[in-house]
């Protein structure tokens, strides 16, 4: 049955205000009615309208009712039986065991409580589990038939699902064809799940965003949608990834000693070797619980180095024998649980949009939310891009919105919640004038910012200035933003040359400027006067080029100014230059007063050419040429970023991942998938850190 947005609404509230009384029967209908919701919009229309927080909140409170008030259960509760996920569009699939869902824990005391209750049912205390991580993806389930891939289907509502065989043979991860007779095997059944590894998914959202196409919300529901697309020829282009975890049926084999008669880990290990994708290197056999509270704090810290994302680790008792007299409940496993990850989204409300000015005069709306804590950070700002991504995303003033925090650092609204609108929403007005110097704003063909085309805007000035001054360009320390923005207020700093002209004695007396401070400061100057050529580049601020294009550039002259005399048709020669970063190039070089910003800061001392020992061909500049170079790991002598930087000095370069291009992968303590693979390939040379050092110390 399908809960209108109207009844959701009305529940939501009902639950949210803590001071309206409510009944037991009340207050398990409106939990009902909004989890049911969520499920339908989640699973079938790839619409999230509850962070997971949110409704794991929601869910463990009707399921403490329903227990202590057993009478209250409806049949149709979603503590009964897996969220709904059956789509009308696609034929039915009826699983030959149902596909259930974990109970979650979220911290130490919810592992021992369930660890005791194993032992309470097995009457032992020596317990051995598996785990391994649980993967933020579309769950699954294959049937093979005497060795041929003859269905795949989603989860549905974990009796019956959507038939996917199509798209899930477009999947490069998925055999479609196991030699398991062999063994005597007939039949069997597989679980796993569908991802979409993370630098997958964001070059499907560049090519999204430079179609004009909305970007996917996330990996999880870009994966789910994409599994249910009616073009098998677009799932294709997904770049979807399965990785498969679990055995749940098995006809007609004898040998005693197989492994599927033994453990859930010796059963993957085992599917490993039938050529399937599995998490067998990320899965671990635990002894005891305490062990397990190891590998769950371990893969916390560490998720963000896996490819895909992950929301968590799954345990299971990992006997078989133990798994049948352990049962399950009509909800899920006794034998199993999730252990959740701390929560990487949240709910909040929009309360303003502030538009801010870039150092290109790009203009960026940010939103000003409820804070909201993520991930162990209270974020109360969020930069919405463009325009463009307002009207996507459909935003409005008082809107509740899905916020999720990527990878742990970079912050940004999936979508806004429409559901939960009372009427007391506002559009958000995009000015047409620039906010700080009131010249109108412009918007060049092809492109999707705003812009104030004055140059000597004081938001551009400023943000040029802090931008010339930051770590990856000049890396001026103690000219932070704080400190520039004060600066300029002062007038002591109006643009990059003042830099280098700072009177320092004016200084003296500013709050938090002791004489030691600004001794530091003048040393952080001087010493930015000789950085390398790629940093000045970049430190420019020129229009589409970033570190690596910097290089390329440093790379091509011997003295900065020689950039001025190359066309479109010489820039785009260069390494990864296109017609349209050469424009930009073209452009700034040719504008006189850059020139002569450019010719004032040679005259105050900062370099525009290499140092002699980098520019020389007796310094080794190219002896790396055509050579590249991957690090893993935890290097314990050099700084990783140096070392690169080194690297691209000799003429080499670096690359995001290892495959057939690489020649070198430097290897530090605890390397990991990396370095597997690098073997593997057997075409890359492996240098541990002494090795790479050496290395280092030939040229």
């Amino acid at each position: 049955m399908s809960i209108s947005k109207e009844i959701f609404q009305k529940a939501l509230s009902q639950i949210q205000q803590a001071s309206l009384f409510l009944s037991k029967e009340e207050e398990t209908w409106a939990l009902q009615q909004v989890i049911l919701y969520a499920d339908e919009q989640y699973y079938i229309q790839d619409n999230p309208v509850l962070a997971d927080g949110e409704y794991d909140q929601y869910f463990k409170q009707l399921q403490a009712l329903e227990k202590a008030n057993p009478t209250l259960i409806h049949p149709n509760s979603p503590t009964q039986r897996v969220a709904q996920g059956k789509s009308a569009q696609l034929n039915a699939v009826q699983h030959i065991v149902p596909m259930l869902s974990l109970e979650n824990s979220y911290n130490e005391e919810d592992l021992y409580a369930w660890d005791k209750r194993v032992k309470e049912i097995l009457k032992r205390e020596n317990v051995i589990y598996s785990i391994e991580p649980k993967y933020d993806g579309a769950g699954i389930s294959l049937v093979y038939h005497h060795n041929q891939l003859v269905v795949a289907a989603t989860r549905g509502d974990g009796v019956v699902g959507d038939d996917i065989t199509s798209n899930a043979k477009q999947i490069r991860t998925l055999p479609l064809y196991a030699d398991f007779e062999k063994e005597g095997i007939e039949q069997l059944e597989i679980r796993g799940e569908v991802v979409i590894k993370k630098q997958v998914f964001q070059a499907i959202n560049q090519q999204r965003i430079e179609e004009g196409l909305p970007p996917l919300a996330n990996p999880r529901n870009a994966a789910a949608g994409s599994l249910r697309l009616l073009d098998p020829e677009e799932v294709k282009k997904r770049g979807l990834y399965a990785i498969f975890y679990h055995l749940s049926f098995v006809t007609d084999f004898e040998d005693k000693n197989h492994p599927l008669h033994q453990g859930h880990f010796e059963s993957i290990q085992w599917l490993a070797q039938k050529q399937f994708a599995t998490p067998v290197k990320e899965m671990h056999l635990c002894q005891n619980i305490d062990e397990v509270i190891h590998w769950c704090q371990q893969y916390e810290v560490q998720r963000d180095e896996m490819p895909y994302e992950i929301d968590g680790m799954v345990i299971k008792v990992n006997s078989f024998q133990d798994q049948d007299i352990l049962g399950m409940t009509a909800h899920h496993p006794r034998w199993a649980i999730a252990f959740k990850f701390k929560a990487r989204q949240a709910t909040s409300q929009l309360l303003d949009v502030e538009f801010q000015v870039g150092r290109t005069g790009a203009i960026t709306p940010v939103a000003k939310i409820e804070p909201v804590h993520i991930g162990g950070v209270t974020i109360s700002s969020i930069s919405l891009f463009n325009e463009d991504i307002i009207r996507e995303k459909d935003l409005k003033i008082n809107d509740f919105v899905l916020v999720e925090r990527a990878g742990d650092v970079i912050p940004y609204i999936v979508k806004s919640i429409p559901e939960r609108r009372n009427g007391q929403e506002k559009e958000i007005v995009f000015p047409n004038l620039c906010p700080v110097c009131n010249t109108s704003l412009s918007k060049p063909e092809g492109e999707v910012a705003w812009r104030c085309i004055n140059a000597n805007c004081a938001a551009q000035v400023v943000e040029r200035i802090i931008h010339f001054a930051s770590k990856d360009a000049m890396d001026i320390r103690n000219l932070g933003d704080a400190n520039v923005k004060r600066f300029f207020e002062l007038g002591l700093i109006k643009n990059l040359e003042d830099i280098y002209q700072l009177p320092f004695e004016q200084l003296q007396g500013l709050e938090k400027f002791g004489q030691k401070s600004i001794d530091n400061l003048k040393e952080a100057i001087e010493k930015s006067k000789t950085q390398a050529l790629h940093r000045l580049i970049f430190a420019l601020g020129i229009r589409f080029v970033g570190v690596a294009t910097a290089k390329t550039l440093a790379r091509s002259v011997h003295h900065l100014l020689e950039l001025k005399e190359k066309n479109i048709e010489d820039l785009t020669a260069l390494e990864d230059i296109g017609a349209k970063v050469a424009s930009s190039i073209q452009n700034y070089f040719s504008n006189t007063e850059n020139l002569h910003t450019l010719e004032r800061l040679e005259t105050l001392g900062v370099a525009l050419a290499h140092p002699e020992s980098i520019a020389t061909a007796a310094s080794g500049a190219d002896a790396l040429a055509g050579k590249t170079f991957l690090f893993t790991g935890t290097l314990m002598q050099l700084k990783r970023k140096e070392a690169e930087e080194w690297i691209e000095s000799k003429g080499g370069k670096i690359l995001s991942g290892v495959s057939s291009k690489l020649d070198f992968l430097v290897v530090g303590l605890e390397a990991g998938s990396k370095l597997d693979k690098a073997k593997k390939l057997g075409s890359v040379k492996i240098l541990d850190e002494a090795g790479f050092m050496e290395m280092m110390a030939a040229f």
